[in-house]
């Protein structure tokens, strides 16, 4: 495997773990007991923590990633396994 594409499919690890882990680890301010300020959204996070999200994506996607490579190195799962329809 390329460099270029290690590159372009750890990235997309990278950003699908980012969404995945954004929403661990928020509270609103009703949750977090601190006031709102009148105008303000409910659900808006009183405790957003960027370099939180930012490690938690980077961790997990070098776990993900990891696995994919593992795969792609070994074999383990192949097209042909999950041909379910036998066509």
């Amino acid at each position: 495997m390329r460099w270029t594409s290690v590159l372009a499919i750890f990235t997309l690890f990278w950003v699908m773990s980012a969404f995945l882990a954004l929403p661990f680890g928020i509270k609103s301010d009703l949750e977090a007991g601190s006031v709102r300020i009148p105008g303000q959204e409910r659900g808006a996070p009183a405790n957003f923590s960027p370099k939180k999200v930012l490690f938690r994506a980077t961790i997990l996607a070098i776990i993900l990633f990891g696995l994919f490579y593992l795969n792609y190195v070994n074999g383990w799962i192949t097209s042909k396994s999950l041909d379910f329809l036998m066509a």
